[in-house]
């Protein structure tokens, strides 16, 4: 069983639910050390003091806050832990909200709750049955690491997952970074719509993380003395300027099906016009009647391989 990270209780009301918090989610990213590359020797971080040069062992650290550029307040982790918190040593239920009027940017870690010990299993399955026939989720308060947080809980799978939420003023305003309202063809919107319903799926459970499988296959290479894999011919994504953007669409479309064994021959809902050509300037007399007597044939357009 994954290790506890906090220890604490759910405060519901008069409600107490002694819980473990257990994460959610497990890191299979592939980390790499520092080295020195003479001699493979790692490379540390060392914590040396700004005033003697000298380094500082990890027993004579602490906090400090700036003050001013001359003045530093020290903190110790007693004072912080006898802070009077009321979310100090649980995680207090302030109200219950819709799911849907949460904003998705204001979601951070996901946790889950586990009962501490048996006389926490009704209060813990009480909690869980109000909130799945409520349809709703928790809005809660907790302290961790030396700050008061926010936090979100709901049902996954019979376990209350307590997901931390950042606070309100922690959002910024994204409205300085959206582009001008550019001139839209309702067909576009159509075929983008489309193009969202032919890539539409109902189980994400097989994506894989194709960096990672690629990195281990290449320290898998190295570590046997083998040469790195290299990559397929034409595998990298070379970057395309759209032109025709109704064009694009429709190609996307068409491929979105392809690639789903859909054979469906009508997969371009509208019809491109090609655009007029603008009329070529005539060429003046002389010019043309050179070009009679010189007798070249224009060479003709291979035909495209298959």
């Amino acid at each position: 069983m994954p290790s506890t990270i906090w220890s604490g209780a759910i405060s519901f009301g008069l409600v107490t639910i002694p819980i473990k918090v257990i994460s959610a989610t497990e890191d299979h990213s592939i980390h790499f050390h520092q080295v020195h590359l003479e001699d493979m020797g790692r490379v540390r971080t060392r914590k040396v003091c700004e005033l003697d040069g000298e380094a500082v062992p990890q027993e004579e650290i602490g906090k400090g806050y700036e003050l001013t550029k001359d003045q530093t307040i020290p903190v110790t982790d007693e004072e912080l832990d006898q802070m009077p918190l009321p979310t100090a040593k649980a995680i207090e239920i302030a109200a219950f909200v819709d799911a849907d009027t949460i904003d998705p940017v204001r979601i951070g870690d996901s946790y889950y709750l586990a009962a501490d010990g048996q006389v926490a299993a009704k209060p813990y399955v009480l909690l869980r049955r109000a909130l799945e026939r409520s349809d709703k989720v928790a809005i809660a308060k907790f302290a961790w690491h030396n700050r008061e947080r926010l936090g979100l809980l709901r049902v996954r799978d019979n376990a209350i997952v307590l997901h931390a939420m950042r606070w309100p003023d922690e959002i910024r305003d994204p409205s300085e970074l959206a582009p001008k309202e550019p001139e839209l063809d309702e067909k576009e919107i159509e075929q983008a719509v489309q193009l969202a319903d032919s890539m539409t799926i109902d189980d994400i459970s097989g994506f894989r993380d194709a960096y990672r499988d690629a990195l281990e296959e290449l320290i898998e290479a190295k570590s046997e003395g083998k040469e790195p894999p290299q990559p397929a011919e034409g595998e990298e994504a070379k970057p395309s300027q759209v032109v025709d953007l109704m064009a694009a669409l429709n190609a996307s479309v068409q491929r979105a099906r392809e690639s789903r064994g859909e054979t469906d021959e009508h997969a371009t809902v509208h019809e491109m016009k090609p655009r007029k050509k603008a009329a070529a300037k005539k060429a003046p007399a002389k010019k043309a009647a050179a070009k009679k007597t010189t007798g070249k044939k224009s060479a003709g357009r291979k035909p495209r391989s298959a």
